[in-house]
């Protein structure tokens, strides 16, 4: 048998990149987890992506830490923002948008997926239900991979690097329900922007509000404790 292919799959501890590991495995990949300490409120998200790594079966999980707190701007980072709870009818790009965060994640994905060898990069970002960040966007990541593939000695050696956004166009039901047939214990992911330290969710932002949503929409048992009814 030819050795697996390896990947470098971004691990926050949440639903969506939880799956992508998932599938990533299921896909033959031999994977290496990246999560990131950059300063955001809901930092026990990290224990969560641990443990996800390894009862999924990934090769290898690091945490990097940056400081993206230095720069403020978003209410994940800024202790003097207040995170907002959803708000359907909103059009302005919220306040919990991170300045440049998959951008900086990306960089430090590629640089890793440089050294170990690996062609492939995945990303859990979705277009569909989310809270209209611009770097989740398709023709970001198709902007992104252009962008690898001139910046990196393999690329420039004629070896396609790729970006892999696997849920993308998928609704947070329909990821919910690829992540059931691939064995995703989503008990074991969070979500929320706003997380205590024993992982509850807040159930009012706007990734608690689409989480449920998308469980309710999937018919599936949310199996998220939220803080106010720790029944979701």
């Amino acid at each position: 048998m030819s050795d697996p292919k390896k990947a470098v799959i971004l691990l926050s501890g949440g639903l969506d990149s939880a799956t992508v590991l998932a599938g990533a495995i299921a896909d033959g990949f031999q994977c290496y987890c990246m999560s990131f300490d950059y300063g955001q409120r809901h930092k026990t998200e990290l224990a969560f992506a641990a443990g996800i790594a390894s009862r999924l079966g990934a090769a290898e999980h690091r945490v990097t830490t940056i400081d993206l707190a230095a720069f403020g701007g978003s209410a994940l980072t800024d202790e003097r923002l207040s995170v907002p709870a959803f708000d359907e009818g909103a059009l302005a790009i919220p306040i919990t948008y991170v300045p440049a965060r998959n951008t900086i994640f990306l960089s430090y994905a590629l640089a890793w997926a440089e050294v170990l060898g690996a062609l492939d990069v995945f990303v859990g970002v979705n277009a569909v239900d989310y809270s209209g960040y611009p770097d989740c966007r398709p023709e970001y990541i198709e902007a992104f991979e252009a962008m690898a593939n001139l910046a990196t000695r393999r690329g420039v050696e004629g070896e396609f690097l790729s970006i892999h956004a696997p849920l993308i166009a998928l609704s947070k039901s329909e990821i919910i329900l690829k992540g059931h047939a691939l064995g995703v214990d989503y008990g074991e992911t969070v979500s929320c922007y706003q997380l205590d330290e024993q992982g509850a969710g807040c159930g009012i932002c706007d990734s608690c509000v689409l989480r449920r949503a998308g469980f309710l929409e999937a018919g599936r048992p949310d199996p998220t404790r939220y803080q106010a009814t720790d029944s979701g």
